[in-house]
C-alpha cells in the first residue's frame, strides 16, 4: 500500500487501575469526548491500558482476546471506522501471560500484534523492587505492523532502553517507532524524555509514546504513580506534543498530524542507512 502523505493520530494518557471492566469505560470516556473521531486514522493507548498491577502478590488473570472489556473498545473501532492501538494487556496465549499489543481494526478484529521482549526486573533506589517476569512471559521478537502505509515499529516501556531493538526498526525503514508506557516517577523525570528524543533521532522516524500519568488506586489496595507527560517526537527529535504528569483532565488527548515528507526530509539531509558499517 501507498503510504498516506498525512496520518492523524491521537495519544490519550491513562490513569488506569486493576479492573479491566473499570478501565475499559474509562477509556470509552476519553474515545467518547474526542471531537470529530472519525477524522482520525489510529489513537494510542498506553502500557497497563486495560489493567494496572498495583500489588505485590497481584497476578492478574489474563485477558481473552473475546473479553467484554475489549469487546466494548472493538464496538467503538467498527462505529467510527478508526483503528485502536491498545499499548498492552496481560494476554492469555495458551498456559502463559504476555504483556502484550493489541491493534483494534474498524473491521471487528482484535489483532495481537507484539509481545514485550524486555521485561522489567529491577531495584531503582527509593521505590519497591519490581518484578514483572513474576507474571509475563517475555516476547521473542520485533514486529512492524501497518496503517495507511505507514509502518511501525513495536514495542513497550522497558524496551526503550535497548537501542539494538530499534536498529531493527531502523534497517527496516519504520515510519514510527511506538513505545506505549507506564514508566516510575523516578526514572521517568531523569530518562523519559531523552530516550524517547533519542530513539526518534537514531531511527530518524517519529516515536508516539502514550504514557500512564498519575496516582493509581486498586480496588483492593495497592498503588502505584507513574510520570505521564505522553508525547510525540519528530525525526529530528523535536517535540511536536507532549502532556503533563496528570492523566484526569479531558486534555491529556493529544492529536497530532504526522507528515510523511518529514520523514524523508531527516533522512535525505543525513543518509545513515548509507553509512551503516557494523552490523
Amino acid at each position: 500500500m501507498t503510504r498516506a502523505p498525512e496520518l492523524h493520530i491521537a495519544v490519550c494518557q491513562l490513569t488506569s487501575s486493576d479492573r479491566f471492566e473499570q478501565n475499559a469505560l474509562e477509556i470509552e470516556k476519553r474515545l467518547d469526548s474526542l471531537s470529530d473521531p472519525s477524522s482520525l486514522d489510529v489513537v494510542f493507548f498506553p502500557e497497563n491500558a486495560l489493567y494496572m498491577r498495583l500489588r505485590d502478590d497481584a497476578k492478574p488473570m489474563g485477558l481473552h482476546l473475546d473479553d467484554e472489556a475489549l469487546m466494548r473498545l472493538v464496538r467503538w473501532s467498527v462505529r467510527h471506522q478508526v483503528p485502536l492501538h491498545i499499548g498492552s494487556v496481560p494476554l492469555l496465549e495458551k498456559d502463559k501471560i504476555t504483556n502484550a499489543s493489541l491493534l483494534l481494526t474498524p473491521d471487528g478484529q482484535v489483532r495481537p500484534i507484539y509481545r514485550k521482549i524486555h521485561l522489567f526486573d529491577v531495584d531503582v533506589v527509593g521505590q519497591k523492587p519490581v518484578r514483572e517476569s513474576d507474571v509475563f512471559t517475555r516476547g521473542e521478537e520485533p514486529s512492524i505492523f501497518e496503517i495507511k502505509g505507514w509502518k511501525f515499529g513495536s514495542s513497550i516501556c522497558y524496551d526503550v532502553r535497548f537501542s539494538e531493538l530499534y536498529l531493527r526498526y531502523a534497517k527496516a525503514g519504520v515510519d514510527v517507532i511506538v513505545i506505549p508506557a507506564a514508566f516510575l516517577t523516578t526514572t521517568g523525570k531523569a530518562h523519559w524524555e531523552v530516550l524517547l528524543r533519542a530513539r526518534a533521532i537514531e531511527s530518524q522516524a517519529f516515536v508516539v509514546a502514550a504514557a500512564q500519568g498519575g496516582v493509581h488506586h486498586g480496588v483492593d489496595g495497592g498503588q502505584r504513580e507513574t510520570h505521564g507527560h505522553s508525547m510525540v517526537v519528530d525525526p529530528w527529535g523535536v517535540v511536536l506534543a507532549e502532556a503533563p504528569q496528570e492523566a484526569s483532565r479531558a486534555e491529556q488527548i493529544l492529536r497530532v498530524t504526522l507528515k510523511s515528507e518529514r520523514v524523508e526530509a531527516v533522512r535525505r539531509q543525513i543518509p545513515m542507512k548509507n553509512h551503516r558499517t557494523l552490523v
